[in-house]
């Protein structure tokens, strides 16, 4: 059984940084690609950046584009998201997933397996 634990989240100013970690395990890391999500309140989920198992030109949606940054390391089967210059408006739950094969996808439906998500709250 794939399981996925997201942590790192929290409540930080405008301006701060919070770095996301995924954890994954019951699968061979090597053939998931992961991605990141996030869901604000009364909004639908957003896909944010994903990255394939080559980690070869990673997805950013425009609004992280030069403020996140995703990055895996397969030997300790994580795969991270380094968030800066928050932003109230990245205020939202984030969520990892992973789908089977090489490559990322922005989808969400193309995912296979879900983490729990972690809160991030960026105030003014």
């Amino acid at each position: 059984e794939v399981q996925l634990q997201a942590s790192g989240g929290g409540s930080v100013q405008t301006g701060g940084s919070l770095r996301l970690s995924c954890a994954l395990s019951g699968f061979d890391f090597d053939d998931l690609a992961v991605g990141w999500f996030r869901r604000a309140p009364g909004k639908e989920r957003e896909p944010l950046s994903c990255i394939s198992t080559r980690e070869t030109s990673p997805y950013y949606t425009d609004s992280v584009k030069g403020r996140f940054t995703i990055s895996r390391d397969n030997a300790k089967n994580g795969v991270y998201l380094q968030m800066n210059d928050l932003k109230p408006e990245d205020t939202a739950v984030y969520y990892c997933a992973a789908r089977r094969g090489t490559g990322w996808s922005p989808r969400a439906y193309e995912y296979d397996y879900w983490g729990q998500g972690t809160q991030v709250t960026v105030s003014s």
